[in-house]
């Protein structure tokens, strides 16, 4: 196999080995997309769906938080509900048989009803809480301040929650409480752009880090069924191994059935960072019509190698193809039997190209930037009941398969096209590029040529400095153990060496020979001289070593 680092810069390659999974994984994308603020002052909240690595301690209590709040605000939006049902009973309109989204309820199946005063109550002073760190109030709480709810009380809401939103349980109404939860909700969507598409099931789906094509793909409604994900198996408590996300209780649904938009972009360079937009997409549909009744995959997951297994239900719209898959114009026509046509071209492109643009800028310092390189990716949308679109995540090598009509016409034009534009403009800068748009380039960054010299501090530690002994007279007298000194010869004696011989004197003025007064300048220079000197034989010959 060709090694990267030995094809000629001037070469242009279809694929690499690079990082690409700063953003091509579920794991990368949740973490790169925190940083955004970095490049843009755009919120990833608005287009992202909040995400946790379960693996990681931090985020593991981020989002046990996280859960607890949103089922806050459910209760918040349970009890302000029973206003707007108990009006239209008042009225006449409609008859007494309160449903929230969870299904039918029979009249003659008697529900048990709850005093949840004392825990809506609570709710409305964690939302209160929330915004005041939102808006960066708790600052200056102590550290020692402590928590609003105990754990024993956390597991006794979590049971009554449960009771109310799964077991069929219903709010005894206090007019006073559903006035406070109605203030707290708008209060809530100011700060909070997922409270449209969080629902009232707290539904969370739990993904593999690092896999594709929907393989490992959960969905749960309890926390401590999430959490017996990772805990129940030791070999998955890995920062990379599981991420779970908020997962979209209301998207926007084509005759009542779930789907999901697949849209390619071409990336032609790092830096300056080049994104291209293809203008044609394909949706792909679910087999079985919507509902949060069950949580299987067949209802949940749009992705097409896993509904191409499954028979659709004859409860399915018939108006959906059986081979589940529409092209945008097929949408477009849709939307505009319902009047919201214009919205495709004002809403829904638009945020798919700011949605990618945003995951590739905080992708960028992370790649390896190589000249004459090109990949065509695969972002997968969905689409809030505004039809705002929400980034779910972007795949590498795309498939191209001819899998239906659909796919095999896109398929073979996006490919045609991405030549166009690697090929056909690099000659000719005016060629047609086909369906593909240029919407981001931005300008380029000159990076210091890496010309691989290591730079490299080398040496040994300085041991501690030891006092030099006392200079003494030449007339000092012998140790007892020692006998008596002998005066050498002058012959024998060492030769000076330069420095010495400049230093003599200094060294005689120091040994207790007699000499002339020196005055207060002359001492100060001799005693520079010999620090220079001490110096000349210490320091520099280290140096030139």
């Amino acid at each position: 196999m060709l090694k990267n680092h030995l094809i000629l810069r001037d070469y242009m390659i279809s694929w690499y080995k690079k990082k690409t999974g700063t953003f091509t994984t579920k794991v990368g994308l949740c973490m790169n997309l925190r940083n955004l603020h970095w490049f843009d002052s755009a919120n990833p909240d608005t287009f992202f769906p909040r995400c946790y690595r379960l693996g990681a301690q931090d985020e593991r209590i981020a989002f046990i938080e996280d859960y607890r709040r949103t089922a806050f605000t459910i209760l918040n939006v349970r009890q302000a509900s029973y206003d707007s049902v108990s009006a239209l009973c008042r009225t006449g309109k409609r008859a007494l048989n309160l449903c929230f989204l969870s299904g039918q309820r029979k009249q003659n199946k008697r529900q048990p009803r709850l005093d949840l005063s004392q825990i809506t109550s609570s709710a409305l002073q964690v939302c209160q809480e929330f915004l005041e760190s939102f808006e960066h109030h708790d600052i200056d709480m102590s550290s020692e301040t402590p928590p609003m709810l105990s754990q024993a009380e956390w597991a006794e809401f979590l049971d009554s929650y449960y009771l109310v939103v799964h077991g069929g349980a219903e709010i005894e109404i206090r007019d006073r409480l559903v006035t406070c939860c109605k203030a707290m909700l708008q209060r809530m969507k100011a700060v909070s752009p997922q409270l449209e598409i969080d629902g009232i099931h707290n539904i969370w789906i739990i993904k593999p880090g690092a896999k594709s094509r929907g393989r490992g793909i959960k969905c749960a409604r309890r926390l401590d069924q999430i959490l017996r994900v990772v805990d129940g198996d030791p070999t998955l408590i890995n920062e990379r191994k599981w991420v779970v996300q908020k997962y979209l209780e209301r998207p926007f649904l084509v005759h009542g059935t779930k789907f999901d938009v697949r849209q390619w972009f071409l990336v032609t360079d790092w830096n300056p960072l080049t994104i291209w937009f293809y203008k044609k997409c394909y949706l792909r549909f679910s087999t079985q019509p919507y509902s949060l009744d069950t949580l299987d995959s067949s209802v949940h997951l749009c992705n097409n190698s896993i509904q191409k297994h499954l028979t659709p239900s004859q409860q399915r719209h018939q108006c959906i193809p059986t081979d589940n898959m529409w092209s945008d114009k097929e949408f477009r026509a849709f939307l505009s039997t319902g009047g919201r046509k214009s919205q495709w071209e004002t809403v829904v492109v638009p945020g798919m190209k700011k949605a990618v643009i945003h995951a590739l800028q905080t992708s960028q310092d992370l790649m390896d930037s190589r000249k004459n390189t090109f990949e065509l990716y695969g972002a997968d949308f969905m689409l809030g009941r505004d039809l705002h679109p929400w980034l779910i995540e972007i795949n590498a090598s795309p498939t191209m398969a001819p899998s239906t009509p659909v796919t095999a016409r896109l398929c073979a034009a996006v490919q045609e096209d991405t030549l166009r534009v690697v090929l056909d403009r690099r000659l000719d800068r005016t060629a047609n590029t086909g369906d593909f748009e240029l919407i981001y380039k931005q300008a380029a960054v000159d990076i210091p040529q890496y010309v691989g010299v290591n730079l490299l501090v080398e040496g040994f530690a300085i041991k501690g400095a030891s006092p030099l002994p006392p200079l003494r007279s030449s007339k000092r007298s012998a140790p007892k153990h020692r006998g008596a000194i002998t005066e050498k010869n002058p012959a024998e004696k060492v030769k000076l060496l330069p420095k010495m011989r400049a230093v003599k004197s200094l060294l005689q003025n120091t040994s207790g020979t007699v000499c002339e007064p020196i005055t207060s300048s002359a001492r100060e220079s001799e005693q520079v001289d010999l620090q220079r000197f001490w110096a000349s034989l210490v320091v520099e010959p280290w140096i030139k070593r």
